[in-house]
């Protein structure tokens, strides 16, 4: 498998382009014995009327060439629908915070298992020793959202 992604992509122009080069490379990426994957993103946290769009986007893509979507920004709409405190966004308002990471690595190893994400733990050590954990409430809900959105 091999994933693409190409920032939110809800603008005409971004869409054609995420799909034209979704073509090219899922050639390369099948010749290769692969299959193309697309990591669906969000958009700028001053543009939440763009996450209709940039949705349409991926999933557009990633039928174009029967590929794999990666639902993330599709999940973060669904763990807001649970709650709109959520903080997803860090501090430059598009890269996420450590949840927003969390929701999104959820809906990566759903979309790329086909395993639920619901009962994933909520804290892991890195190699360097460094903890990352989400709360048990915050694990609950964001793991019913990447679930929502991967159906």
């Amino acid at each position: 498998m091999s994933p693409l992604q190409q920032g939110p992509s809800a603008l005409p122009e971004s869409r054609a382009n995420l799909r034209e080069w979704t073509r090219r490379f899922d050639g390369v990426i099948r010749q290769a014995g692969g299959r193309t994957v697309l990591y669906m993103v969000w958009p700028e946290s001053y543009r939440p009327q763009a996450f209709p769009d940039v949705s349409a986007s991926y999933r557009l893509a990633a039928e174009d060439v029967q590929g794999i979507l990666l639902p993330a920004g599709d999940a973060w709409v669904a763990a807001w629908r649970a709650d709109a405190g959520l903080r997803l966004y860090g501090p430059d308002g598009f890269h996420p915070t450590v949840l927003g990471s969390y929701l999104a690595a959820l809906a990566i190893y759903g979309g790329l298992t086909g395993a639920s994400p619901l009962g994933l733990p909520s804290r892991l050590e890195l190699r360097n020793g460094r903890r990352v954990e989400v709360t048990a409430r915050e694990a609950a809900i964001t793991q019913a959202a990447a679930a929502e959105a991967l159906r």
